[in-house]
C-alpha cells in the first residue's frame, strides 16, 4: 500500500489526523497535511482508506 498526499489541495480540516495520527499530522504553520508514513503496515490500510474518503479536499490517495 502507498499513500500520497497533495498538500496544494489540502484545506486543513484535520480529518486525516483524527482518523490515524500514526500516518498523518498537520503543519503547524498552515494546518496542511503532513504524511508520516508513505508505505505503512497493513494494519493501517483501513484507516488510511477511511482518511482518504473523509478528506473534504480529496488530497489523500491510497493505492
Amino acid at each position: 500500500m502507498k499513500i500520497s498526499v497533495d498538500q496544494s489541495k489540502c484545506c486543513g480540516s484535520g480529518m486525516c489526523v483524527l482518523t490515524d495520527p500514526d500516518l498523518f499530522d498537520q503543519n503547524e504553520e498552515d494546518g496542511t497535511v503532513v504524511l508520516l508514513q508513505e508505505h505503512p503496515d497493513a494494519e493501517h490500510e483501513a484507516t488510511a482508506k477511511e482518511a482518504a474518503g473523509l478528506c473534504p479536499a480529496a488530497a489523500i490517495t491510497v493505492s
